[in-house]
């Protein structure tokens, strides 16, 4: 089992070698304007347009559901739907869908195995989505670093 790495930095532009994945979290209602994809959208326009010709084309655009894009030769961005629509809902709960987030790092994880490649993400869901790091942190070590997956969470 690896140990999550935490370091300062920018999580759009990691700096190891081989293959890597940029995971965060988008919401179910196709809405991209707002967070962490402010940064991703900055530097490749492909994340964006993949992502809102997915929720046009409803093809398995659910929570859960990951899009992987390459950007660069040795680098994707997971598209990783773990937010229901923007806001809290009736019952005050936060957009955030642990389930989803983790159905979402199992199929990355097997993406990561098979591409060899290592994650690379802010403290996904906790922004917006208004999840707390106290029960997405477990959920990275149950789905990525069990699987001997490199795991590094930026904080900018």
């Amino acid at each position: 089992m690896k140990d999550i790495q935490y370091i300062k930095g920018d999580a759009t532009s990691p700096e190891t070698l081989g293959n890597k994945i940029i995971v965060h979290v988008c919401n179910d209602i196709g809405g991209w304007g707002k967070g962490f994809v402010m940064a991703i959208s900055k530097r490749w326009k492909e994340p964006e347009n993949k992502y809102r010709e997915w929720f046009k084309s409803k093809d398995e655009f659910e929570l859960g559901k990951v899009q992987f894009v390459q950007v660069e030769e040795d680098l994707w961005v997971a598209n990783l739907i773990g937010q229901h629509k923007i806001n809290k809902d009736e019952n005050g709960d936060a957009p955030i869908r642990y389930n989803a987030i983790e159905n979402g790092l199992e199929s990355i994880s097997f993406f990561a195995k098979e591409n060899n490649g290592s994650i690379h993400m802010p403290r996904i869901g906790c922004g917006l989505a208004g999840g707390k790091w106290e029960l997405i942190e477990p959920i990275i070590l149950k789905t990525l670093s069990s699987n001997d997956v490199e795991v590094v969470v930026y904080d900018f």
